[in-house]
C-alpha cells in the first residue's frame, strides 16, 4: 500500500481564507434547496412569530390572486338575465272567466288571459300593434279587407296544432248572440274567410280605422270549445284551467273553504312560438282590499301589486321597489246629464263650472303630481295632436260673470245661488167663492183648508171645484176663527161661502205663494274609491266656496255604479273615467246614436256637425289625414262644454327592484303591463363580452 503526504505548509496555503457570511433571509433560511419531505418538517422548527408571518403572507398572496382574477373576470364579462326566476303579484278581485269571450269585463281575468292566450296581433311595450300569431298582415281594398298570414309550428298548451280554423271559430263564437260576449259589438258585420291553413281574411263593410285593434282579441282552441253548447260555456272547467298559446300556461290554483280563489299559478310554456320567457313561474295572490295587498307587498310576500294610487306612495317609500309610471289613453272627467239636471241645459252653467275647477291643483294635491292636465277628449299629448284652441283655464271671475249672465244672482240663506223663475202674487184670495165655483183660487182654497181643517176633506181635495165637502170645510174654518170672521157680522154659524171676512182670514193664515226659484244644485255620482272620493269632494268644496253651487255626492261600488247608474244614465253628473284605443275612435263616446247603453256617450251629448265629422273620421285609414279632422272635432266638443275634462292619470305599477327587464311606456289597459313579460327576470348570470 502506498501513501502520499504533503507538507503542512503546502496544505495551509491551499485552504480558503476565513470570511464573514451575509445573514440569510427568512425565505433563504427555510425554503432554499428544501425538498417536500423537508418542507413538512418546517412547522416543527419554525418559531411562533415565524408561523404567523408565514400564514399572513400566504393569506395575502391568495387573496390578492383571487381579487385579481375576480376583477379580470368582471371586466371581461357582463351581467345577463338567466332562466328560472319566479314572480308573485298581488291582485284585487277574483278570476271567473279566463276566457277571451268574457275576460274583458274583469281585471283579474284580463291579466291571466294576457299571459295564457295570444291574438293575431298584439301591443308591444310602447303601445304599437305588432304581429303575434300572425307572421304578417296586409290591409287591402281601401281598408275593407285584412289578410293575416299565420306563423308556422304554433301549438296549443296541450300539444295540438294551431290553425286558421281556431281564428275563424273564435270570431264566429263572439258574433253568436247565444254566447253573450261583451265583444260582440266589435265583430258584427265582419265576414271571415279561411284562405288556407295559414292565411285568413277578414272583411268589413265600411273602413274602420280601429279595426286592427279589435284583432288583438285572444284566440280560443276550437278542439276544446267547438263541441260545447253555448249555454254550458260559462260553467266549463276550462274557464279556470284554460288552454292557450301564450308564454305561460296553467299550473295550479288554490281556494279557501268558501270557494274563493286565493292563488293562481302559471308556469312557462316550453313550446311557446316566440321568445322564451326568463321567468319559470308567475303567481297571482288575490286580496279583498287594497290595504291587505299593500301590507303583503311591504312584508315581501308579493313582489308587485296590480292597482296602486298616488296616495299610497308614502307608505312604501322606504321599500326596495321600482315604481313604474306608465301612460294610458284614459282620462277622468265630470260628465253633465242635462236630461236629469235641467241646470245643465244652460251652456253658461256648464262653462262656469269648467272655469271654476283648478285642474293643476287637483293633480298636485290628490295625484301628487302623477298625472297631466286635460282639456280635450282626444289626449293630444299621447296621440301627437295639437292642443285645443279654446280651453277653460282656472278663472273664478269668468265663472261668476257667466252665472250672472244666466240670472243666477240670488244668494239664499244657506249661501247658495238661485235664480227667479216666476214672481209670486201678493194676494191669493180676491173673489167670493161658493158651491159651484171653479178655478185656481178654489184650488188654493182647498190646499189651505186641507191644512186648517184636515179631518173634513175626501174627494173634493185639490180638485179646483167648490163642492159640498169644500163648503163644509169653509164652514168649519169660519167657526174655527169665529171671532175674526163671524162675530164682526153678527153671525153665530158659518155660511160655507168665502166672502170679505173669510177672505181676509184666509190671506192671513194660508201659506203665502212663494216665488218660483231654480237652485244651482246637482249631485255627483262616482265610485266608492279613495281617489274618486277625494276629487269629488274637491269639486264640491270649490264650487260651494267660489260660486255658491251646492253639490251632493253619491257613492257606489263598481257593479252597482255600472248596473244601476251608468247603464240607465241615472245620474245628474258622473265623475268617471274613459279609456280610448291607441288608434283613437271617438264615435262611441260622442256620437248622438251612442247616448243609450251600450254606447259610451255619458254626457248625452248631441251635435249634428260632430256626428257627421265622427262618421267621416271613422272611415279614414291614413293617420295623417285623420289628424286635422280630430283637431277640429276637439274644438267643437270643447266649445259646447258637455263635460269638465279633468286629468289623464299615470298608471303606477310598483314592483320589487329584484325584478328586472320591465320596460313599459304606453299601455291601453293595465293588463298590457305584461306585454313584454318574456323579458322580465329575477335570476342573473355573467357572460363573456
Amino acid at each position: 500500500m502506498r501513501y502520499f503526504f504533503q507538507s503542512n505548509e503546502n496544505i495551509e496555503s491551499e485552504l480558503p481564507q476565513k470570511t464573514t457570511l451575509p445573514k440569510k433571509s427568512f425565505k433563504e433560511k427555510y425554503f432554499c434547496c428544501l425538498g417536500f419531505s423537508q418542507l413538512k418538517k418546517l412547522p416543527k422548527i419554525m418559531k411562533k412569530w415565524e408561523k404567523i408571518t408565514l400564514a399572513i403572507s400566504l393569506f395575502l398572496f391568495l387573496s390578492s390572486g383571487i381579487f385579481l382574477l375576480n376583477s379580470l373576470y368582471r371586466q371581461n364579462t357582463n351581467l345577463a338575465p338567466a332562466y328560472g326566476g319566479k314572480y308573485t303579484e298581488g291582485s284585487l278581485g277574483q278570476p271567473r272567466y279566463i276566457n277571451p269571450l268574457y275576460a274583458s269585463t274583469n281585471d283579474a281575468d284580463r291579466d291571466l288571459a294576457e299571459l295564457i292566450f295570444s291574438g293575431l296581433v298584439k301591443y308591444d311595450p310602447n303601445g304599437k300593434i305588432v304581429p303575434d300569431l300572425a307572421e304578417k298582415y296586409e290591409i287591402k281594398d281601401n281598408g275593407k279587407t285584412y289578410e293575416f298570414t299565420l306563423k308556422e309550428n304554433v301549438v296549443w298548451h296541450d300539444g295540438k296544432d294551431f290553425s286558421t280554423n281556431d281564428v275563424a271559430f273564435t270570431i264566429k263564437t263572439i258574433q253568436n248572440s247565444d254566447y253573450k260576449s261583451p265583444l260582440r259589438a266589435n265583430w258584427l258585420g265582419v265576414d271571415v274567410e279561411i284562405v288556407s291553413a295559414q292565411i285568413i281574411r277578414l272583411k268589413i263593410k265600411t273602413p274602420y280605422n280601429s279595426f286592427l285593434e279589435n284583432c288583438t282579441v285572444k284566440i280560443l282552441p276550437e278542439h276544446i270549445w267547438g263541441a260545447m253548447p253555448a249555454e254550458n260555456s260559462p260553467l266549463a272547467l276550462y274557464n279556470l284551467q284554460p288552454v292557450g298559446t301564450g308564454p305561460f300556461k296553467f299550473k295550479s290554483l288554490k281556494k279557501d273553504n268558501l270557494g274563493n280563489i286565493k292563488m293562481f299559478s302559471l308556469e312557462e310554456n316550453a313550446r311557446y312560438f316566440d321568445k322564451k320567457p326568463y321567468l319559470s313561474e308567475v303567481t297571482f295572490k288575490y286580496f279583498t282590499s287594497q290595504k291587505d295587498a299593500l301590507n303583503a307587498l311591504k312584508r315581501g310576500e308579493i313582489q308587485g301589486i296590480d292597482f296602486f294610487i298616488a296616495q299610497e306612495l308614502s307608505k312604501v317609500k322606504n321599500k326596495p321597489l321600482d315604481i313604474y309610471e306608465v301612460s294610458m289613453p284614459r282620462y277622468f272627467a265630470l260628465f253633465f246629464n242635462p236630461q236629469k239636471a235641467t241646470i245643465f241645459q244652460d251652456a253658461n252653467v256648464r262653462k262656469a263650472i269648467n272655469y271654476a275647477i283648478n285642474r293643476p291643483d287637483i293633480i298636485e294635491k290628490i295625484l301628487l303630481g302623477h298625472g297631466k292636465e286635460l282639456q280635450s277628449p282626444i289626449l293630444p299629448d299621447i296621440f301627437g295632436f295639437n292642443q285645443p284652441t279654446e280651453t277653460y283655464n282656472y278663472d273664478v271671475q269668468q265663472s261668476i260673470i257667466l252665472l250672472e249672465k244666466s240670472k243666477y244672482t240670488v244668494i239664499n240663506n244657506d249661501g247658495f245661488r238661485e235664480k227667479l223663475l216666476k214672481k209670486a202674487t201678493t194676494t191669493q184670495f180676491k173673489s167670493t167663492l161658493k158651491n159651484g165655483s171653479t178655478g185656481s183660487e178654489v184650488k188654493l182654497l182647498q190646499q189651505c183648508l186641507a191644512v186648517e181643517v184636515p179631518d173634513v176633506f175626501g174627494t173634493d181635495r185639490d180638485t179646483g171645484t167648490f163642492g159640498k165637502e169644500t163648503e163644509v170645510a169653509v164652514t168649519k174654518f169660519q167657526e174655527k176663527y169665529a171671532k175674526d170672521i163671524l162675530e164682526p157680522s153678527g153671525l153665530k154659524e158659518g155660511t160655507g161661502e168665502v166672502s170679505k171676512n173669510t177672505r181676509a182670514k184666509l190671506n192671513e193664515v194660508c201659506p203665502k205663494a212663494q216665488d218660483e226659484m231654480q237652485s244651482l244644485e246637482f249631485s255627483i255620482s262616482t265610485i266608492n274609491q279613495p281617489e274618486m272620493i277625494a276629487v269629488a269632494n274637491y269639486i264640491k268644496d270649490a264650487l260651494a266656496k267660489d260660486l255658491g253651487i251646492k253639490v251632493n255626492i253619491q257613492l257606489y261600488d263598481n257593479p252597482q255604479l255600472e248596473k244601476d247608474i251608468i247603464k240607465p244614465r241615472n245620474y245628474e253628473a258622473l265623475l268617471f273615467g274613459e279609456v280610448l284605443n291607441l288608434t283613437p275612435d271617438l264615435f262611441s263616446f260622442w256620437h248622438s246614436s251612442q247616448k243609450k247603453d251600450p254606447g259610451l256617450n255619458l254626457a248625452n251629448y248631441e251635435n249634428k256637425k260632430v256626428d257627421k265629422l265622427l262618421e267621416e273620421i271613422r272611415q279614414i285609414i291614413d293617420e295623417s289625414a285623420r289628424k286635422g279632422k280630430y283637431e277640429s272635432l276637439q274644438d267643437m266638443i270643447i266649445a259646447d262644454a258637455p263635460v269638465v275634462f279633468l286629468y289623464a292619470p299615470e298608471y303606477l305599477y310598483p314592483v320589487s327592484d329584484e325584478v328586472k327587464g320591465i320596460d313599459i311606456k304606453t299601455i291601453i289597459d293595465p293588463s298590457k303591463r305584461f306585454s313584454g313579460i318574456t323579458n322580465w327576470y329575477t335570476e342573473t348570470k355573467r357572460v363573456w363580452k
